[in-house]
């Protein structure tokens, strides 16, 4: 569903989702940028995946009035495509960020990435990580002058570190890739599908009206609660294919999903590997 704009003068490709909240969907991924503003500084929420998208979006803040550095970047999680363009901005207030980023960032591979994103492959060869400097374990409260945002870490979902901006008196949050709407949600090798509709719960806790994803267009609260539910049916058919012995291939295939088998088959890969307490990303047992 599309969510009523709230600005009539925003520039063109800036949506005003909520009071001085916007979003920008860019082409590549349907990747969202969020900028809140207050009366001390605006706070952009993720920078994209090179220094050149960066570059790029620092050109868009102007015409969102921005003119001034950034005084504080939030990143949602690790992936590239959120948090690359770091290096572009020097907040004032810092890059802030959940404390695994830094160790996660550093042991990017690049060379496998640069493979599965050819696109971007000479700027993920090349451009400097540079990891947050201001690090959130569980919460942090950002004072932004006639306003108060607040960032929280829920639990492990997409990633092991995703962080959740809230903006409570605007009752919007930006929830990065907790919750996609551009798409089925992305159960990658580093996800946790066993415990991401727990930590969706947690967000369904807070107070909001509209909720801007990772990517694709803003939503409301039913949105997330359908999602949330579709998560956790997830979750619940590889707890019931694994006590059964039923082989991660077979269990991928077997039965109504909510989401495509290609989408299913990694989440079941994971769910498994946890299950089976293998480390991260490994899958040895999961075809038993």
């Amino acid at each position: 569903m599309s969510v009523r704009l709230v600005g009539r003068s925003s520039p063109p490709n800036w949506a005003e989702v909520a009071d001085r909240c916007f979003q920008r969907r860019y082409s590549t991924l349907d990747v969202t940028v969020g900028v809140v503003l207050g009366s001390t500084g605006a706070m952009v929420i993720d920078t994209l995946g090179s220094r050149r998208e960066a570059e790029r979006l620092r050109l868009d803040l102007r015409r969102l009035g921005v003119r001034r550095e950034p005084r504080w970047v939030v990143n949602t999680h690790a992936h590239f495509d959120h948090c690359f363009g770091n290096s572009v901005f020097s907040p004032r207030d810092g890059v802030w960020g959940h404390a695994s980023l830094p160790d996660e960032l550093a042991g990017t591979d690049r060379e496998a990435l640069a493979a599965q994103f050819p696109e971007w492959a000479e700027d993920i060869r090349a451009d400097p990580i540079a990891p947050p400097d201001r690090l959130v374990a569980a919460s942090a409260a950002i004072d932004l002058g006639d306003r108060v945002v607040k960032l929280h870490h829920l639990g492990r979902g997409h990633t092991g570190g995703d962080l959740v901006v809230t903006v409570p008196d605007a009752r919007c949050v930006y929830a990065g890739d907790l919750v996609e709407a551009a798409g089925p949600p992305a159960y990658g090798a580093d996800s946790f599908p066993l415990e991401w509709p727990t930590t969706v719960m947690q967000l369904l806790n807070l107070s909001f009206d509209v909720l801007v994803p990772g990517h694709g267009e803003a939503v409301d609260r039913d949105f997330a609660v359908r999602q949330a539910g579709e998560l956790a049916l997830v979750a619940l058919r590889i707890r019931e294919y694994h006590a059964a012995g039923l082989p991660a291939r077979e269990a991928a295939a077997t039965g109504a999903w909510p989401y495509p088998r290609e989408v299913v088959a990694t989440a079941v890969r994971r769910g498994y590997a946890h299950l089976d307490d293998t480390p991260h990303g490994t899958a040895d047992r999961c075809d038993r």
